[in-house]
């Protein structure tokens, strides 16, 4: 009887509350469940309003923000010019190719590079501020979660990072 008792208690609990330890198992309880909900809505929101929150630039950054903006619909809108000016003027247009097919081949490569690398330094810019503002979002989030584990404190803060001083005395 003893065996029959002890099994019975491990299956519906000893004598604890049987619908919310058994029942669970085979229904969410609901009200946890609108709770996870609700800290995942706020948290979403909470992440989404720190992606979009800006910082306020200068007027030099938004010039030079504007200005490195045109080359690529200068490029585009160039583009479909040539073909506007090879239909509009065909004898002009002739003599322009000729014109660049006079250009020697070593300023060609030249340009090339000049713009795959204005290119590539463009997007490794926009590419490091979007990992940025993602870090920083999931840092509000994290502190927003739980404000009382992101407190400062100037004691944790200029505490010596032991694996930065072993790297440093390992590699001079």
């Amino acid at each position: 009887m003893g065996l029959i008792t002890g099994l019975m208690g491990y299956i519906f609990g000893d004598g604890r509350n049987v619908l919310a330890e058994t029942a669970e198992v085979f229904r969410v309880n609901a009200e946890k469940g609108a709770m996870r909900d609700a800290d995942a809505k706020s948290q979403s929101l909470q992440q989404f309003a720190a992606e979009f929150a800006h910082p306020r630039q200068g007027l030099f950054d938004r010039l030079v923000d504007a200005l490195n903006r045109l080359p690529r619909p200068f490029l585009a809108l160039g583009t479909i010019w040539l073909f506007v000016t090879a239909m509009r003027d065909p004898d002009g247009f002739t003599k322009g190719m000729a014109g660049l097919a006079l250009v020697p081949e070593p300023l060609w490569w030249l340009m090339g590079a000049i713009v795959s690398f204005y290119f590539g330094a463009r997007h490794q810019v926009k590419e490091q501020e979007f990992q940025h503002s993602v870090a920083q979002s999931l840092i509000t989030a994290q502190r927003v979660s739980d404000p009382a584990k992101h407190i400062y404190d100037a004691r944790t803060a200029a505490a010596p990072n032991a694996a930065l001083m072993d790297w440093q005395a390992s590699h001079g």
